[in-house]
């Protein structure tokens, strides 16, 4: 079955990389960048050629990002995937971010994918069928020292992700999320540091640690071949394909010796919550309608 498929962050490393698998599969696709223009028009080209339509979208404006679902379903005729692939780093000591700096992270990588989910739902519960794919992260439920302020957004993500599959799985719509690992793209170099420089000398030399670390980590998973962007559009694209109704609801990507320990989290995790949903009488929300 081929798909109608929206991917945002189409800049970015993941969603450009599936972008152009998905259309090698057959599937119509759609992806968005904040301007076309500017340093994205080289990638906007190749993308454009290789098949996949582009819009614009800034997922911290409502405006735009009602606009960029509108034009996207015209292009495609339609939309029954979205990969809410979007989102941006922050790295640096917790005390040095100011609440603007913190707020500039969640109004993208949470505020901005619900903007994104009331653009797009009201056309998914109308025909009674979607699919939707959250890319969050394998610190997206633990943290980590210096990572504290980008883990708090994925938090937020996949707490969003999991009220949004028991409220949307009687309409027919599935939700998935995809953990990747840290991988050795330019996201690493983007990331958002503390505004407060003042604040982070009284920090010492633990306030040049969260950069001293995040380049050697850096310079190791370089030396792991399997960890690489590449994998991550390949597990979206396998979630994509695989028959409605038979998605993991999390998979993990990585192989930099993180996967074994969230996916024995993730198992935890989800026989918890069977269990709270069933000692609350609410356990039929996890049940997806596929009429």
């Amino acid at each position: 079955m081929k798909h109608k498929i929206l991917v945002t962050g189409a800049s970015g490393s993941f969603g450009q990389l599936a972008c152009i698998q998905l259309v090698e599969k057959g599937h119509g696709v759609v992806g968005t960048m904040r301007t076309l223009d500017g340093r994205n028009a080289e990638l906007a080209k190749r993308l454009q050629a290789a098949g996949v339509g582009l819009v614009e979208m800034d997922l911290t404006n409502e405006e735009s990002v009602i606009s960029g679902v509108n034009s996207t379903i015209e292009m495609m005729g339609g939309l029954d995937t979205v990969f809410s692939n979007a989102g941006i780093g922050a790295n640096g000591v917790l005390e040095c971010f100011t609440a603007e700096d913190l707020q500039n992270v969640f109004d993208v990588n949470v505020f901005g994918v619900q903007r994104l989910m009331r653009a797009v739902l009201p056309h998914l519960r109308k025909q009674g069928k979607g699919s939707i794919i959250h890319t969050s992260s394998c610190i997206g439920r633990i943290t980590t020292p210096f990572l504290a302020a980008y883990s708090a957004s994925k938090y937020a993500l996949e707490s969003l992700a999991d009220g949004y599959r028991a409220e949307l799985a009687g309409f027919g719509i599935e939700s998935c999320i995809i953990e990747p690992g840290g991988m050795p793209t330019a996201f690493m170099g983007a990331m958002i540091r503390p505004a407060d420089e003042e604040r982070a000398k009284e920090y010492g030399e633990m306030a040049d640690l969260p950069y001293a670390s995040l380049q050697s980590y850096v310079e190791y998973i370089e030396t792991i071949p399997e960890q690489k962007p590449e994998r991550v559009a390949e597990a979206v694209a396998e979630l994509i394909d695989t028959p409605f109704g038979e998605k993991p609801y999390r998979t993990v990507v990585d192989f930099s010796g993180l996967k074994a320990a969230i996916e024995s989290y993730n198992n935890t995790l989800h026989q918890t919550t069977k269990g709270v949903y069933t000692a609350n009488g609410v356990a039929d929300l996890l049940k997806l309608n596929k009429d």
